[in-house]
């Protein structure tokens, strides 16, 4: 609907005037077309229903009272905006109320999300609750508004006298935007006038906004069922006394608590992004329509100056032209920024769903950690609580994928059943009109035939032609009134009945949920929750649709009755006309009587014969309908179990990504493991696809391939314009062209670019778009398994980098030691006898510490090695339990069945099968890295044993101040200075140590031991400390490959980095 005006009254008002008076200085003209002044109002997808005023404007003279009644739109809102001026004070007060009421009518229904965007420009708003933006409006928002119930709001502002034209008004536009209902929608496509060709373009926008709901209701489900599956599961552990039950009805509290949060945190993020995005398309839309009018206006003036010099005729056909394409032109903008629309709203939506289900994940994971570094949780309870999640988020988003197939099965059917009830409709209306005309025709018929047979002259014929045709048009007439009047009876009566029944049916399914709910809090399974979800959430579906449907059916067969039982009273109006007053008027003019009577049951067998042949088309065009209604339906059925099986089959390919990283040569600690899970639930939980979102997106891509379309056959019009004698095939078309008048030639052009724009979408590029839609389905699930790669490739870096540079720091303190021997040795301050010394000390030292290394690693790996056999034979046993669970077989059962039910376990011992893989193989992620880190723990060891040598070798070989550092810029060229200062500050932490011991009390050696605590520069990953005492005597000058014995030893650094490259190379 449409507020193409509303005038706002000024005077001398007092601001606590009383509403009811306020209201009366209301004046609306709400145009009947909806494209009268804006585009809003057919917005389906989001914002469904826009009440828009454009052009409110207050005037400080008083004028008399101009007051209309307000207007009420079809669906029962009544959108006000008024204000009183106050002249009396400077600068001028203005009292502006704003009034949404939603109306207690019979096509009413319950409203949601609205946004009202009020103009402020020009005021200065004083105690006002809404948001002002910066482009001079003023929002406000209100998340729900029944029937029967109204919203208002009041303020005061300053008017900015620089701001009013000079005619005194003030341009305030109001728009209101809601989410309605599309069941009046519907049942007003089926009472609207027969232009079923619209009515069956609606639909697909009709379908959308559908579509739209139902991704929010899924999206609750989705939440809903993910936190009673987390509450069920601490259940479940408290159950298996796993977990303390005070713990218990903690980290339930913690849970509620978030999830709460979460919740309110989404809304307020949907309320800021719908009015961002209405302010934003409303801009767009703005800047285009201003472009538009300023193109029309000029061509409009360019032709003005061509048509004055032609005749009336030719100016009013080039007008007529020119109007029509200015007309299609707009169409198509239109078009174009609707689904631009739906497709902004659609991807915000999508975004703030994905950021639902990944917030799920992270405060289930945060949570996890949290209590394990409190020490509240057992690391082997955490490890089942995650296993657990991990298996069950696979159910649930099966279990989704299933609900939202379902739904779009039921919808899609749904749609298809609307589309099959407008084509009967339109065949009955067809056959009624039929029968009307074959009346109204055989009134005529007797008189043709009458004058033909030499009983009437010409002038008797019209004056007996021009009373039946009055006749005829009186009873039209009055068909079409009652036909109005019964019509809109008839809609009121079955919208109560459609709202008490599908009230009833609502809380019959509440009641359901109830039940569902309060044995929820109870039970403990979740297996079996889920399964009495799928149920209640399917037969909910069914019996929703099922009833629909129903009632959509009962609709259309009353109206076809009322409009079948008017039409033949019409018909029997008609025929008593033509028995009766036509008759007499006949025998009047001294028409034979027996002639008369045998023509008129002659017209009655042909009236007869004809109402058959009506209904025998009807019945076959029927027929034809519901034939092509259930292969629509067989179709869809088909369509519902390939999509279910096509997005298992995806689901199972990602898992088959999952367990091949898993299978790379990784090395991963507890929290990265837990961190790399969470990342790929938040991958996982993003392969379905939305509902609305790929219908939204054809639309898109259909309307863009058409818009390129248009513009390059435009472009080939324009250049044939431009060179004429190019273009033209023969000499005969270019004497034509040349005769040919200017005028001639534009109206030619206008008429082919308007079939260039009534031009019906071309098969190819439905196939184009379907085809890109499908590439970039494709796009989005390699994104998401090049996160998750990408992902696991950039932990890997970091730990290999640490490794490099922790590794290239040690060889440049082993070269310093070097140096500094050289430099004790070429000054004698260290005797050859010594340098033996060191030697046999230092190896034998590394060789125990090789020795301790060894041993801890068979060690390690015998424990890995009998945790997965106790596991394997773990996984074994639960799978044979799996085919033992029916029992023992009948032996005279048959073959066949024994088979079919080995089948039907296949699956889910394949999955067990899988699921102990990626078990085992991330146990052995783990293990690699606590490998890893023993080593790291010896490094650690052995570097700050040399980090003790160095800074006493300093000390003896007495290092100038600055020689130091540059040595280590020279060795270290592309290390920074924040990397060199730690080693510098160990090395001269450690000669203040030696500095300030006495040498009365031992050798050097052990008086740095006893002040030496902790290691330097880095800590190995599982967080072990060098609490080693035994400070050794000496340290060994070893050539590089020496040094780096243990590391060769275990090729961990090799192996990481050619991880890294196997993943890189999968992710690629």
């Amino acid at each position: 609907l449409i507020w193409p005006e509303l005038d706002l009254i000024s005077g001398n008002a007092i601001p606590g005037q009383c509403d009811d008076d306020r209201n009366l200085l209301l004046t609306s003209a709400a145009s009947n077309n909806q494209w009268s002044s804006s585009l809003f109002s057919l917005m389906p997808s989001w914002t469904q229903k826009i009440l828009f005023k454009r052009e409110s404007s207050i005037t400080h003279p008083l004028h008399e009272d101009l007051s209309r009644p307000s207007v009420t739109s079809e669906f029962g809102v009544t959108f006000q905006k008024c204000a009183m001026v106050s002249t009396q004070r400077d600068p001028q007060v203005a009292n502006i109320r704003l009034l949404i009421n939603n109306t207690n009518t019979p096509s009413a229904s319950n409203l949601s999300d609205l946004v009202l965007l009020d103009n402020i420009t020009g005021l200065v708003v004083q105690g006002s609750t809404g948001n002002q933006t910066s482009d001079g409006f003023q929002v406000f928002r209100k998340m729900f508004l029944p029937v029967g119930d109204y919203y208002a709001v009041n303020y005061i502002a300053f008017i900015n006298a620089k701001e009013v034209k000079s005619n005194g008004n003030l341009t305030l536009p109001a728009q209101l935007t809601f989410n309605s209902s599309s069941l009046v929608f519907f049942y007003s496509v089926l009472f609207q006038p027969p232009n079923y060709n619209n009515n069956l373009i609606s639909l697909p926008s009709l379908e959308v906004a559908d579509l739209n709901r139902a991704d929010a209701e899924l999206e609750a489900h989705r939440g809903q069922i993910c936190r009673d599956v987390i509450a069920l599961s601490l259940k479940a552990m408290v159950a298996g006394d796993h977990l303390p039950p005070l713990l218990e009805k903690t980290m339930s509290s913690t849970f509620g608590s978030l999830f709460a949060g979460l919740d309110g945190e989404v809304r307020e993020e949907y309320k800021r992004k719908m009015v961002a995005l209405t302010a934003e398309c409303d801009l767009e839309t703005r800047k285009k329509m201003e472009i538009q009018a300023r193109r029309e206006a000029a061509d409009r003036e360019e032709a003005e100056e061509l048509l004055n010099r032609v005749n009336e005729k030719s100016a009013s056909e080039y007008r007529s032209l020119l109007d029509n394409l200015h007309r299609l032109e707009r169409e198509h903008m239109q078009r174009c920024l609707l689904v631009k629309r739906e497709e902004d709203f659609a991807k915000a939506y999508r975004q703030l769903a994905i950021f639902q289900r990944n917030e799920i994940h992270k405060i289930f994971f945060t949570q996890i950690k949290s209590a394990l570094f409190k020490g509240e949780l057992k690391l082997e309870t955490a490890k089942t609580l995650l296993l657990d999640y991990s298996k069950r988020q696979g159910e649930i988003e099966e279990l989704m994928d299933y609900l939202q197939a379902n739904k779009k099965y039921h919808l899609s059917q749904r749609f298809a059943s609307r589309e099959c009830l407008i084509r009967n409709i339109r065949i009955s209306e067809s056959r009624a009109q039929g029968f009307l005309n074959t009346a109204a025709a055989q009134l005529i018929s007797l008189i043709n035939k009458t004058q033909r047979a030499g009983y009437l002259d010409e002038n008797q014929m019209r004056i007996l032609l021009d009373r039946a045709q009055a006749e005829v048009l009186s009873v039209r007439h009055k068909l079409e009134n009652d036909l109005k009047h019964e019509k809109k009876k008839l809609h009121q009566k079955l919208m109560i009945r459609r709202r008490q029944e599908m009230l009833l049916k609502q809380k019959e399914h509440r009641k359901e949920q109830l039940s569902l709910d309060e044995a929820t809090r109870t039970s403990k399974e979740i297996g079996p929750y889920l399964r009495q979800r799928q149920a209640l959430l399917s037969d909910g579906e069914a019996a929703s649709e099922g009833l629909m449907d129903r009632l959509d059916v009962t609709a259309a067969e009353e109206l076809k009755g009322l409009r079948e039982s008017l039409t033949e009273k019409a018909v029997e109006d008609l025929g008593r006309i033509r028995h009766g007053a036509l008759a007499q008027e006949l025998w009047k003019l001294d028409v034979p009587r027996l002639y008369v009577q045998r023509l008129l049951e002659e017209q009655s067998g042909e009236l007869a014969l004809r109402t058959q042949q009506l209904q025998q088309a009807e019945r076959d065009a029927g027929q034809d309908a519901r034939e092509s209604l259930r292969k629509t339906r067989q179709k869809l059925k088909e369509e519902l179990e390939s999509g279910v099986a096509a997005q298992r089959e995806l689901r199972d390919q990602e898992r088959l990504v999952f367990t091949k990283l898993l299978s790379l040569p990784l090395s991963l600690s507890e929290e990265q493991l837990h961190e790399m899970k969470q990342e790929f639930h938040c991958c996982f939980s993003q392969l379905d696809s939305s509902l609305a979102l790929p219908k939204i997106r054809t639309r898109v891509l259909l309307q863009n391939l058409q818009s390129e379309w248009i513009e390059a056959e435009l472009l080939k019009l324009s250049q044939a314009l431009s060179v004429p004698e190019v273009q033209q095939q023969s000499k005969m078309k270019k004497q034509r062209c040349k005769t040919r008048s200017k005028i001639e030639v534009l109206k030619q052009t206008v008429e082919d670019k308007i079939h260039i724009f009534e031009e019906p979408i071309s098969e190819d590029i439905i196939e184009k778009a379907h085809g890109e839609l499908l590439l970039e389905r494709g796009r989005q699930v390699k994104a998401q398994e090049n996160k998750l790669g990408e992902y696991i490739a950039a932990l890997q870096f970091q730990k290999a980098d640490k490794k490099s540079e922790t590794f290239e720091i040690y060889t440049t303190l082993l070269s310093v030691q070097g140096l500094l021997l050289e430099e004790l040795s070429m000054s004698e301050t260290l005797t050859d006898s010594a340098c033996a010394q060191i030697l046999e000390s230092r190896s034998s030292e590394i060789e125990e510490l090789d020795r301790k290394l060894e041993s801890e690693l068979v060690h390690k790996e015998s424990s890995r090695q009998q945790q997965a056999v106790l596991n394997r034979q773990r996984w074994i046993s639960d799978g044979l339990g799996l085919l033992k669970e029916d029992g023992e077989m009948d032996s005279e059962r048959q073959m066949s069945a024994l088979l079919w039910q080995a089948l039907k376990k296949c699956p889910r011992l394949i999955e067990r099968h899988n699921q102990s893989l990626r078990e085992e193989l991330q146990s052995l992620v783990v293990f690699e890295d606590r490998l890893e880190s023993l080593e790291m723990d010896v490094f650690l060891n052995l570097y700050s044993q040399d980090l003790r040598l160095a800074a006493y070798l300093s000390k003896l070989t007495v290092v100038p101040e600055g020689l130091l550092p540059r040595l280590l810029n020279f060795l270290l060229p592309a290390s920074s200075q924040n990397e060199l200062l730690p080693v510098l500050e160990s090395i001269r932490e450690k000669y203040s140590e030696d500095a300030g011991e006495s040498d009365s009390n031992g050798e050097q050696t052990d008086s740095c031991r006893k002040r030496y605590e902790r290691p330097f520069l880095l800590k190995s990953p599982s967080g072990a400390t060098d609490n080693n005492n035994d400070w050794p005597r000496y340290v060994l000058q070893l050539p590089p490959e020496g040094q780096v014995s243990l590391w060769k030893k275990n090729k961990s650094f090799e192996s990481i980095y050619s991880g890294v490259e196997h993943l890189m190379c999968h992710c690629n």
